[in-house]
């Protein structure tokens, strides 16, 4: 009998190991996508079933009473997928109607399709019970891609024997060679929202490093052509601005994207006079650190299809129309009167695909218009203008070489050219992610190179590199860092830490099917050393160990703790040459709670608790999230966080000492308590699947009370300074508030009304009272009110092409 089983469980294993292979059926029906599946070819098509668990129990076969059948079916312009997922609880169908991309609290299905069935990219769209569509790009380097948006078509209806999806996906919307007969990769995914439990057709072990190369097969496509991918976007917007001071005025924007498919392979994507007033707004922080804050990339533009640009980690593209980088010089008495927050955009391009045999390229340029302050003499009473910001092109190139489905080679290069006698820089850099022919291990890293080119040249390079196991139960890494003093990418990248080297190593376990007790379970261990290239001394050393489980019942837990056993020293915090504060022992806990989103209550807890080898001082701070979802169109979601810091050191001021050279500069601390407060609310009505109404809400408020004025010693220690004076408290707060209507009114085609207030301050002077701080921000005179609408059209060459030989 354990014989038999055995053989049995082999034989299962052998199966579900194998590439599955489905027929595409021809028609020249017209069908019509509504979640029906009642033209004649439907019944003739070649059926894909026997799904496979992929999580939380890989590999155990589809329940009986939750099968899934998929059909395919093609014309000269699309295919077509028809899904039927049985459940005999139809009643109990999760079916949250949600915005696009954000799927909710619903039943899920997907069709991951390769064009040329080499492992490297799925394009992956989903649909929802609630009909709500979401694509994306998925790679096995980056994950899955939300920014990209496709163009297509599909309908999910509720049955009494489960439900169906139907789904339309035109060829202009893939990428695949002009061969006669096609082979695609395939795969089919089916999330059973109310256990958590996710298939997929072709199984996918999860005990490799690998989801893209673990496809099926599609066959039988034959006699089509790659269509020209040509689509135009033209919008018109509306902005009528109001606030304190100013007379409330209008005004017109209009502007062009296209898209141009050069091939099969690669995609131009240019933006005419672009306009992202709609942007979701930075949720900014009273930042005391030594370094700038990092928003998060909001304009569709720089994150859709920006997968190839990201390789090495060198392009942060806040920088394209961000802050002005020249600091004008004043003469005395003068002051500036009128800025700019952030550079206009001219233009911007990207070319972006990857060839049959695996080599990808990007091209990205984009050009920023020249830009004045305004600066004005105090004493005269004259003004004039000041550039800020010249006349700039920014320009990146990618060649990413892919080999053996799972490894690659890229090269990138990031140049910023500044008109006329302005800085300019130049980035190179070479990237590499080699694995094992099983997936079983993995060797990647990358080496940069920077030139600034400025009234001195500067010069600088990176290096990093890890090994890997990234297969089974058990996994561990090692790697290391080296960087000079002079690495600066920050012209058309982001990097903060410098002059330093170190070694870092991890160990982890996990399941890979559920137990009695848990879904999901991992614990982590890690080390990290690092130290600073010159001196040798130690500026980070800590461990740490973790632990992350899902319940049965689908509730998450998590906690760890990190010891600093030894003091380190910061060469950051001074913001002076050469100069280290010294940072006690410490030890950092946290703890994390997020139920079961199933629920129509549901709650997120976070808490942190840091205590520091030295005399009151500790941090600590809670994050408490609720959420409740009245129907499948009402959520409502509350989030407020709070956060202390007692007995913070940190830097507030330089004391310019050069005229005795023998005395080093006064850099001068303080002994604050820093207190934080967040307040978050965010709510969706959804209309229908196509129709939404959003709000987001932020209250912010951050400040820093200084107890006592501190020296910082030459030894990186901290003495009284009592004759400092200068008042250098801190206070900053903020408001935001969005109000926003969606209207997806045909395929690509978006009406979008946006209300937004906004209103922020930092003063010196600390007022401790919450209300008076929100209050004063919820005024005429400090509020700014934009109201706006936008209209995009979504224009395909073909659709267009077609309905003109219809007619003729």
């Amino acid at each position: 009998m354990k014989k038999l089983v055995f053989l049995c469980l082999i034989f299962s294993i052998h199966i579900f190991a194998q590439k599955k292979t489905v027929r595409a059926q021809i028609t020249s029906q017209n069908i019509i996508v509504d979640g029906k599946l009642n033209e004649p070819v439907w019944e003739t098509a070649a059926t894909a079933s026997n799904f496979v668990n992929y999580e939380p129990d890989n590999g155990k076969p589809e329940p009986d009473n939750q099968k899934t059948s998929i059909k395919i079916v093609y014309d000269n312009d699309a295919i077509y997928i028809g899904a039927i997922m049985y459940d005999d609880e139809p009643d109990k169908i999760l079916k949250e109607i949600s915005q696009r991309d954000n799927f909710g609290t619903a039943d899920l299905f997907g069709v991951f399709i390769n064009g040329f069935n080499d492992g490297q990219q799925d394009f992956m769209f989903y649909v929802s019970a609630a009909d709500v569509q979401g694509d994306c790009i998925m790679t096995d380097a980056n994950g899955e891609d939300y920014s990209w948006d496709a163009v297509w078509i599909s309908k999910a209806t509720i049955t009494d024997k489960g439900w169906i999806a139907e789904i339309k996906i035109p060829y202009s919307a893939l990428r695949f060679s002009a061969e006669n007969k096609q082979t695609w990769g395939i795969n089919f995914f089916r999330e059973v929202k109310r256990t958590r439990y996710k298939y997929t057709w072709n199984f996918v072990d999860n005990k490799l490093g690998t989801f893209t190369q673990q496809t099926g097969a599609l066959e039988g496509i034959e006699n089509i052509k790659p269509p020209t991918r040509l689509f135009f976007m033209p919008y018109a917007s509306y902005y009528l601005n109001a606030g304190a001071g100013q007379k409330t005025y209008g005004t017109m924007k209009g502007g062009m994207d296209i898209k141009y498919g050069i091939n099969d392979a690669f995609t131009v994507d240019a933006i005419l006079i672009p306009d992202f007033g709609q942007t979701k707004y930075d949720d900014q922080i009273l930042n005391l650190g030594p370094f700038e804050q990092q928003f998060n990339e909001n304009r569709a533009f720089f994150t859709e299809g920006t997968d190839l640009f990201n390789k090495g980690k060198m392009f942060y593209s806040r920088r394209i129309g961000g802050p002005p980088s020249v600091e004008p010089d004043l003469n005395d008495n003068e002051e500036i009167i009128e800025t700019v927050q952030n550079v206009n955009l001219i233009n911007a391009l990207k070319l972006s695909g990857r060839t049959k045999g695996g080599l990808g390229i990007g091209i990205l340029n984009a050009v920023t218009e020249k830009t004045f302050a305004t600066i004005k003499d105090t004493l005269s009473g004259e003004t004039r203008r000041a550039v800020v910001e010249p006349l700039t092109n920014y320009n990146v190139l990618v060649l990413d070489q892919r080999f053996r489905k799972n490894s690659s080679v890229t090269f990138i290069n990031t140049n910023v050219t500044r008109n006329a006698h302005y800085k300019d820089a130049n980035v190179t850099g070479l990237a590499w992610d080699l694995n094992t022919k099983a997936n079983t291990y993995s060797i990647f890293g990358n080496a940069k190179y920077s030139i600034i080119n400025d009234i001195e040249d500067k010069k600088g390079f990176y290096s990093t590199v890890t090994f890997a196991e990234t297969s089974g139960k058990y996994r561990y890494s090692i790697g290391t860092d080296f960087v000079t003093k002079d690495f600066d990418p920050n012209d058309l990248g982001i990097n903060f830490y410098t002059n330093y080297y170190n070694f870092y190593g991890s160990a982890n376990y996990r399941i890979l099917n559920p137990t009695k007790l848990f879904n999901a379970f991992r614990i982590n261990y890690n080390m990290y050393s690092e130290f600073n290239k010159e001196s040798g001394k130690l500026q980070d050393n800590n461990i740490n160990a973790d632990i992350n489980l899902t319940t049965v019942k689908n509730n998450y837990y998590g906690g760890g703790i990190t010891f600093y056993p030894l003091v380190t020293y910061d060469y950051y915090e001074p913001r002076a040459e050469n100069r280290y504060v010294a940072i006690p022992r410490r030890i950092e806990s946290w703890a994390s709670i997020s139920t079961n989103y199933n629920h129509p209550f549901a709650i997120d807890l976070n808490g942190t608790f840091n205590v520091f080898d030295e005399s009151e001082r500790i941090s600590y701070g809670f994050d408490i999230g609720p959420r409740y979802r009245f129907s499948d169109k009402l959520l409502l979601t509350y989030f407020f966080s709070y956060f202390r810091r007692n007995n913070n050191k940190g830097y507030i001021d330089n004391l310019d000492d050069d005229e005795n050279e023998n005395t080093p500069n006064t850099i001068v601390f303080a002994n604050r308590n820093v207190i934080t407060y967040s307040n978050t609310l965010s709510g969706k009505y959804a209309v229908n699947s196509a129709m939404t109404i959003n709000l987001a809400v932020r209250q912010y408020w951050s400040y820093a009370d200084n107890k006592d004025i501190l020296q910082l010693q030459q030894d990186g220690n901290l003495t009284p300074y009592n004759q400092y004076t200068d008042n250098k408290n801190s206070s900053f707060y903020s408001w935001n508030a969005d109000l926003s209507y969606s209207w997806w009114f045909a395929p690509g085609s978006q009406l979008s009304v946006l209300y937004r207030n906004n209103a922020s301050n930092y003063e010196r002077i600390i007022d401790k009272d919450f209300k008076d701080n929100v209050s004063r921000l919820l005024t005429n005179d400090a509020l700014k009110h934009i109201f706006s609408i936008s209209v995009k059209y979504f224009i395909d060459y073909n659709a267009v092409k077609n309905k003109i030989q219809k007619r003729a």
